[in-house]
């Protein structure tokens, strides 16, 4: 028995599960994890699923992502608001044909993603530094602005494609409006959400790395 294997697999779960508590803590918590700005949220759930990334690989980052969909998909259900379809299937029925199937898509295949660019992003730019002084610490910080960019980018393109009319309607504008504003939302709340995705999560890892090497 490799007993050094399945004390890092403990731990990897225990760790994975630790992250995913302060997913659902961050979500459930009025004001914390979604923050409403109008007809839209801004959020800080996607950080510990970039630090999870970072940490244990894109695979449990996967699943911290597709935890991050999950809450917004049990509170686009449980607290609806009028852009609440976009993240519910169970709002969305009857908005299109396949509304159900779009709100999935948008609420599961981002978040996902975010649980995996990051780990891509920081490996490639850790070959292309190879080791230079000072430099892990940007390649975190890009890593998680690449993490958070993929959330917002994402979700708002598929808005578009795929609730385009609705979310127009919705949202009290017309569609031919709806690009720029969603260009207005990617360039304003996606590049702060960004900047501290970045901040946070870089620091966060650096911090993490300490203690875990400290307990070894």
């Amino acid at each position: 028995m490799d007993l050094t294997s399945d004390k890092s697999r403990t731990l990897g779960l225990v760790q994975t599960a630790l992250l995913g508590a302060i997913i659902f803590l961050l979500a459930f918590t009025p004001s914390l994890g979604y923050i409403p700005l109008g007809v839209i949220n801004a959020t800080i759930i996607h950080v510990p699923v970039i630090i999870g990334s970072l940490i244990l690989g894109p695979k449990r980052g996967a699943v911290l992502g597709f935890l991050f969909g999950l809450t917004s998909m049990i509170m686009a259900t449980t607290s609806p608001a009028l852009t609440s379809f976009i993240f519910s299937p169970f709002m969305s029925a009857g908005v299109t044909p396949l509304g159900p199937l779009w709100s999935l898509i948008i609420c599961f295949i981002p978040r996902i993603l975010v649980g995996i660019v990051p780990w891509y992003v920081y490996q490639a730019l850790k070959g292309a530094f190879k080791g230079k002084k000072g430099t892990d610490s940007i390649a975190l910080f890009i890593s998680g602005v690449a993490g958070s960019m993929t959330n917002t980018i994402l979700v708002m393109g598929l808005i578009y494609v795929l609730f385009g009319h609705a979310y127009a309607d919705a949202i009290g504008i017309s569609y031919s409006a709806l690009f720029a504003a969603i260009m207005s939302v990617i360039a304003v709340n996606g590049v702060l959400e960004a900047i501290v995705a970045g901040i946070l999560s870089g620091a966060i890892v650096k911090a993490l790395r300490l203690v875990f090497k400290g307990g070894n």
